[in-house]
């Protein structure tokens, strides 16, 4: 069967070329390419527009168990992808149609109706594709399950996030907000703190401009605690805000990003006896795990964002071949907002 005349001969992909050790570099990874992928029965050519730069990658590229298997030596990257199917033979998945789907680093990928995270996307008339893979999209409902489905955040309540001016943090600050919550976040950076500011946080803490700990700053922020932590970070920062804690209050465990590049030695928590001490609740969460109430997350983002409340930050690189470039610095902690990257 011939290649449809629009199609290249080749697909090209981001590859695993050596293990990482600490922060990514870019000889870790390289551009490789194979013949064109066809689907067979019941499969959709995807081709990429917009790839998905997150901190869990990290963990993808380890030689250790995880929610999901390590990418192997010389296999594409896993990662979140929004493209275009332009081959198809399944009816319910025609040409055209724009899916959000956990693939794999490459320009042009073959998934079935059964692909990890396989959502039909239909873009607003005036929203930029991108969107879709940032507050509109994964990045928006993770925010939301977490605040909402395990956090169970009320009005009036004081909430605190981690890293948050990354993509999910700045997300949750605003869900927060508009939900009525007092947001406190904490961000590495005077830049960053006035990006949260300008978001709406009630208060910020600047961990790279502390004059004393950060438990200090935490007291000075909220004295009288926190009822919500949304944690991205884990380690020493969550040492400091378990006393922190109100009574009763819940703490989802989004991410780790304090022990991505250095997974070997990881963080021993001292202050879980608060767990007992305030009858907390800790627990961590995928977000497909909560299926059934990503409508209902969808539609108050569009929502917001409809109304000007829910503003997208995005950091946005341009090329197939800058993939590793966005993730590394990424890794860095160099970034704001969320790491896009933009294939066309």
């Amino acid at each position: 069967m011939a290649l449809p005349s629009s199609l290249p001969a080749f697909a090209r992909h981001i590859i695993l070329r050596r293990r990482p050790v600490g922060v990514p570099t870019q000889d870790c990874f390289a551009l490789s390419q194979t013949p064109m992928p066809r689907p067979g029965q019941g499969q959709m050519l995807v081709r990429m527009l917009v790839g998905s730069v997150d901190p869990a990658i990290r963990g993808f590229l380890d030689d250790r168990p995880s929610y999901l298997p390590p990418v192997a030596l010389g296999a594409p990257v896993n990662g979140m992808s929004l493209g275009q199917i332009v081959e198809s033979h399944h009816p319910d998945w025609p040409v055209g149609d724009y899916v959000r789907v956990f693939a794999t680093w490459s320009d042009h990928f073959v998934i079935g109706p059964d692909a990890l995270g396989l959502e039909r996307v239909t873009p607003a008339a005036n929203v930029p594709l991108r969107s879709y893979m940032g507050a509109l999209g994964p990045v928006g409902l993770t925010a939301w399950v977490g605040l909402f489905a395990v956090g169970e955040a009320k009005a009036g309540e004081t909430v605190l996030v981690s890293a948050a001016a990354g993509a999910t943090g700045s997300t949750v600050v605003q869900l927060a907000k508009a939900a009525g919550c007092r947001v406190v976040g904490i961000a590495g950076g005077a830049h960053k703190a006035q990006v949260l500011h300008e978001l709406g946080a009630d208060a910020v803490v600047d961990y790279r401009a502390l004059e004393r700990d950060l438990g200090a700053a935490l007291d000075a922020a909220a004295p009288e605690g926190f009822d919500v932590y949304f944690d991205n970070i884990g380690g020493p920062t969550l040492d400091a805000v378990l006393p922190r804690m109100r009574e009763k209050g819940r703490i989802p465990l989004c991410g780790m990003i304090a022990q991505y590049n250095d997974a070997d030695h990881p963080y021993g928590v001292q202050n879980l006896w608060q767990m007992v001490v305030k009858r907390l609740t800790m627990r961590g969460f995928l977000t497909y795990d909560y299926a059934e109430r990503l409508g209902e997350a969808q539609a108050m983002l569009d929502r917001l964002h409809k109304a000007g409340r829910l503003r997208p930050l995005e950091n946005v690189h341009h090329g197939f071949e800058r993939l590793p470039e966005a993730f590394i610095a990424l890794m860095q902690g160099t970034t704001t907002g969320k790491t896009l990257v933009e294939i066309a």
